[in-house]
Order: structure tokens, then C-alpha cells, then sequence
């Protein structure tokens, strides 16, 4: 690693930003508060060029987020911009101070102390494409529009849990969605309390299921829907039913539109992955479709600098486990902390493997086991040095017998790890290939 004889750091806020320049020994050269708009990031850009910068070898900067216009503005430049966890700054900040006050401008300060020391220890953010950089925008926003849509329906299965348990039986099977499903958000339109599903018509039902969409089956589904709509069950007084259907509607709306956004932005990620030049290689991979092949690229991206082997790849996915050894103590413990994202893709791309996967077959047998030479329960053993005999209790310790290899066929979906899911050959192919 080169030398640089100047470190910044940037402590942001909403509104302003406190910058601090220091060189190889500590001292502060510059310290000052700039507003977050066009002409204080070029003051910023000839500050930084007064101490030094230029395109040969531009000043290393650290702040505490990855995002935001400054520092998209930075990486634009070409110079490394290291995004400092905000736990770590506070750990620094212990190292020069024990009282636990905060200040903006100090702050500023040891961000680019921290740099100036431990550089090395701290990873910069990786050189992607500004095609990659939009495939990651889209990818994200598609993936939390998806968990938003299973919060909301979440809430909506609570509500109706509490006074509608029918609607749950009528639609507890309709994949895929669930209640998202456009049959059941057009029944509970028109029905949005059991005594209204009670007064519904086979052709009011068909009807609506029409609206949905639905072509085929529509005769079966209405008179199986009319069944178990006019079952006699529990209900709640009539007004607190009826507030409750108002309820439902409202979520029903708020599910309709978060049904709508991941719609749009899938299709968006789509259009916009089938542009990057390696999207072929990624979807190559059995059981990877173009939106986890696309999250995959979102949380990697396409820096082949990024990780120095297969190792780091998986740690950062979560699949590497932690090996912790102090003195004779030796533990091996599931990664917790890891990309979050690029772990919950890393299920979806097992789901269709769990059932392509064959369940292996013993090759050792009991009967294969080596016999294990043990002395009689009572023998009894003479030394030269004493005459005592002493009586031979202990028993040999038994092989252990050893464990099957733990195919995904073999594991409930509810009990996959991510430490299950990356072991899958496909992760090290992609691994392989990658790094």
C-alpha cells in the first residue's frame, strides 16, 4: 500500500458535514463544517486539493455511511471511500477519551485517525459500474417492496385470525401469494365480513373471481368457496365484525399496492439486469432465476477486486463459520454478522435444489466397523513395582458412528440455515468462478 501523507474525514448530517484533514504523525491540518449542496462539495474538492490531492493519488476519505449524494460524488472521483460502522467509531473513540460525549467536529477527527492507523483493517467501497450501481438501486428496492407485502399481509392474516378464520380456510392453499393472490383480493373486496361471505351467490362468486382473472375452474372454486362461507362458525358482535371489515379493507388496499410495486420494480431490475454483459453466466446456474441472479450482483457487484478468494466471498454471505481459539478453549460458531440480503437470496436459490438433490446413500455399514479389543470386566493387571492388582473398570471407549452427509432433500424448509444453504455445489461454482 502506498504512503499518503494526508487522511480526511467526513462526520455527516442531515443538513451539514464536518471535515478534518491530518497527516502521517496526527496533526490536524483543517477542520471545518460545509453545507450539503453543490458549491460546499466544491469547496470540499479544493480543500482537499490545497493539502495535496490529485488524480495520481487522490486523499483517502472515511465517513460513517456508504450512501448519500457526497459520497456517490467521491466515489465519481475515483479516490477510495472507506464507510466506517458507526460501532467501530465509537470503539475508537473510547481509545481518547472515557467520557461518552459525542462531538461532530472530534468525530471528524478520528475518522481520519482511524485511517491514518488501522487502513489496512478497513476495507474501501468497491469500484462498481454504474450499471451495477442501478442493478443494485432496483434489486433492494424490489426486495424490501417484498417484505413489506408479506408485512402487510401478515397483518392482514392476524386481523382475520381475530374475526374471519373462514377466508383463511377458503384461501390457506391458493399459491402463489396467498392472500395476495388476486382471487382472494377480489372474494375479500366484496366480502369483507363473514356474514357478507354468508349472503354471497355461486354467480356473485364467479364474478368475482372473473375480475381476478381467472379463467378456468371458476364453477368448482365458487361452489367449494360457498361451502365454507356458510359454515357455521364463531362471530363477533356485529359492529366490532363490521369494524373490522373496514379494517381489512384498508390493509386489503395497502396489500394491492405492495402487490403493485414489487410488480414494477421486478419488471424494472429485469430490464435493467439483461443489460449487464455477465447476466448469461449468472442465470446459468441451476435453480437461479434473473431477479436472485440479480440481488446476487446487487450485493457482490461486479468489482473482481473486491474479495481476494472464495473465503472472503462466503464470509460475507454468511456461510464461512467463525472458529474462535483462546488457550484449549476451541469453538466453532454460525456467522451472525453478514450481508443480511445476499443471505436471504441464498434460500431462494435453494428451494428449487431441495427437491433435485438425491439423498445419498450409506456406504459403512455397522458390520464395517473395525472390533475394538476391550480386557474382561474384571481383569486384573500387576505392575513390577507393586504387587497390588488393580481391577480394570473402565471400558474402552466405542468408535463413533459416523454421520450421514446432510443432503437439502434431507432438511425441512423451516430448519435451513444459511450455513446449509451456501454449502450448496452451486455456491462454489459461483465461488470458484468469481474469485
Amino acid at each position: 500500500m502506498l504512503l499518503v501523507p494526508v487522511f480526511c474525514g467526513i462526520d455527516w448530517a442531515e443538513d451539514h458535514y464536518d471535515v478534518a484533514l491530518v497527516d502521517q504523525v496526527g496533526v490536524v491540518l483543517m477542520g471545518r463544517r460545509i453545507d450539503d449542496d453543490a458549491i460546499s462539495y466544491q469547496l470540499l474538492l479544493a480543500l482537499l486539493a490545497e493539502h495535496g490531492d490529485d488524480q495520481g493519488e487522490p486523499i483517502p476519505v472515511a465517513i460513517e455511511t456508504p450512501r448519500g449524494l457526497v459520497v456517490a460524488c467521491l466515489r465519481g472521483t475515483g479516490r477510495q471511500v472507506y464507510a466506517i460502522n458507526p460501532l467501530s467509531v465509537a470503539r475508537y473513540r473510547e481509545r481518547h477519551s472515557v467520557a461518552r460525549t459525542k462531538s461532530d467536529r472530534v468525530d471528524a477527527q478520528l475518522l481520519a485517525n482511524i485511517l491514518r492507523t488501522d487502513r489496512a483493517a478497513h476495507r474501501p467501497l468497491p469500484t462498481d459500474s454504474e450499471l451495477a450501481q442501478a442493478i443494485a438501486v432496483l434489486a433492494r428496492a424490489q426486495q424490501d417492496a417484498v417484505w413489506n407485502r408479506q408485512q402487510v399481509a401478515n397483518q392482514l392474516r392476524s386481523l382475520l385470525r381475530e374475526y374471519y378464520p373462514a377466508f383463511l380456510e377458503a384461501f390457506k392453499d391458493r399459491r402463489p401469494g396467498g392472500l395476495a393472490h388476486p382471487d382472494a383480493c377480489a372474494v375479500l373486496a366484496v366480502a369483507s365480513t363473514p356474514t357478507q361471505a354468508a349472503r354471497l351467490t355461486r354467480p356473485q362468486l364467479s364474478a368475482a373471481l372473473r375480475r381476478a382473472g381467472r379463467q378456468r375452474g371458476i364453477a368448482a372454486a365458487s361452489i367449494r368457496l360457498r361451502a365454507i362461507f356458510r359454515r357455521t362458525s364463531l362471530q363477533q358482535l356485529p359492529m366490532v365484525e363490521q369494524a373490522m371489515g373496514f379494517q381489512a379493507l384498508a390493509l386489503l388496499k395497502q396489500l394491492e399496492a405492495a402487490t403493485q410495486a414489487t410488480d414494477d420494480l421486478a419488471e424494472a431490475t429485469r430490464l435493467v439486469f439483461q443489460q449487464h454483459p455477465p447476466m448469461a453466466i449468472f442465470t446459468s446456474f441451476p435453480g437461479l432465476g434473473e431477479l436472485p441472479a440479480a440481488r446476487l450482483l446487487a450485493e457482490i457487484g461486479d468489482d473482481s477486486t473486491r474479495f481476494a478468494d472464495a473465503r472472503g466471498l462466503k464470509a460475507y454471505a454468511g456461510a464461512a463459520p467463525v472458529t474462535r481459539a483462546s488457550g484449549k478453549k476451541l469453538v466453532v460458531l454460525h456467522r451472525k454478522v453478514k450481508n443480511q440480503r445476499l443471505a436471504a437470496v441464498g434460500h431462494l436459490w435453494t428451494l428449487p435444489l431441495c427437491a433435485s438433490q438425491p439423498v445419498p446413500e450409506l456406504t459403512t455399514t455397522a458390520a464395517d466397523w473395525p472390533a475394538i479389543d476391550t480386557p474382561p470386566h474384571n481383569a486384573t493387571c500387576s505392575t513390577a513395582s507393586s504387587a497390588a492388582s488393580i481391577t480394570a473398570s473402565r471400558r474402552a471407549r466405542p468408535m463413533p458412528r459416523p454421520r450421514p452427509f446432510r443432503c437439502l432433500s434431507q432438511l425441512p424448509l423451516d430448519k435451513l440455515r444459511s450455513w446449509d444453504v451456501w454449502a450448496a455445489p452451486a455456491v462454489s461454482l459461483w465461488t470458484s468462478w468469481w474469485c
